[in-house]
């Protein structure tokens, strides 16, 4: 297939690349990677084999490096192509860039420097398991990677205990039983959860249930590919009355009865019909 090949823009564009289906690239991503003067990647190795899959010449065009460990070195290296006049485009081994991967100084410094920064957008795990869970999507944080010591992880886990939306987390198979037993204790262990793995790929596997459950199906398996772990927001049953009148005095504050009402209850999990009557006795008061 030929791709659209035309003189880009002088600039940085980050490219969305595949999480799995190597067809879940997009065209536009496609006439970039032909397009664009100096490629650049977490992955050389993977870009190779993107550009071999969908026929996109790379010809004499520099494929520089860019990764946790390239340092500013490589970044000034990148830097030097755009004051150049050059058009740059990067793509993270899997995904869109600067998700859980490298790529953040390298867009703040060319942005500062006043080179175009733009990007292609296309796949995303943390979308795709959101889609899949069966979780609430009206509202999610996502944590990244969590530590990988106990103590510390625990910590982390702790500190998202009150988060009012889906929590999303990246891991590694090797520690997903860990995790899992670390958030049932931090979180709850009737807490909703769900384990995406291997997604868009021929294996592709979703299991839901609580953390407590979960952890134990995990203890007695092992896990295979990269894991997204999603947890559901706490729940209202453990808010009392006063914790709810307060919440809601102070959305009244700035906000309207209708919409201070559905604020606390999403934050809170509870009816959002009992919440609006609740604001309504207070807006009296």
């Amino acid at each position: 297939m030929n791709h659209k090949i035309e003189k880009l823009q002088p600039g940085l564009y980050f490219v969305a690349t595949p999480i799995g289906t190597a067809r879940d690239i997009t065209l536009r991503a496609l006439d970039l990677l032909a397009s664009a003067d100096v490629l650049a990647a977490e992955d050389t190795r993977s870009m190779k084999r993107l550009l071999e899959i969908h026929g996109v010449p790379l010809g004499d065009r520099p494929l520089i490096s860019y990764h946790d460990h390239s340092g500013a070195g490589a970044r000034a290296k990148l830097l030097a192509h755009l004051e150049a006049g050059r058009s740059v485009a990067y793509a993270s081994e899997a995904g869109t860039p600067l998700i859980a991967d490298p790529g953040y100084h390298l867009s703040k410094d060319a942005a500062e420097a006043g080179y175009l920064v733009t990007s292609a957008p296309g796949p995303s795990a943390i979308v795709t398991a959101l889609t899949l869970a069966g979780l609430p999507t009206d509202a999610f944080f996502f944590a990244g990677f969590l530590p990988n010591a106990h103590k510390a992880r625990l910590s982390a886990l702790q500190a998202l205990a009150e988060v009012p939306g889906t929590l999303v987390f990246y891991e590694s198979p090797r520690r997903i039983a860990d995790m899992l037993e670390d958030a049932a204790t931090a979180l709850g262990g009737t807490r909703q959860a769900a384990v995406a793995r291997e997604l868009t790929k021929k294996f592709e596997e979703v299991l839901r249930g609580s953390l407590s459950e979960l952890h134990t199906v995990a203890q007695d398996r092992t896990f295979k590919g990269e894991c997204v772990v999603l947890v559901d927001r706490a729940r209202g049953e453990a808010a009392g009355e006063d914790d709810l009148q307060a919440a809601l005095s102070q959305a009244l504050e700035s906000m309207s009865v209708r919409d201070a009402a559905e604020t606390v209850a999403k934050a809170y999990g509870v009816n959002k019909r009992k919440i609006y009557g609740m604001a309504l006795k207070l807006q009296d008061k």
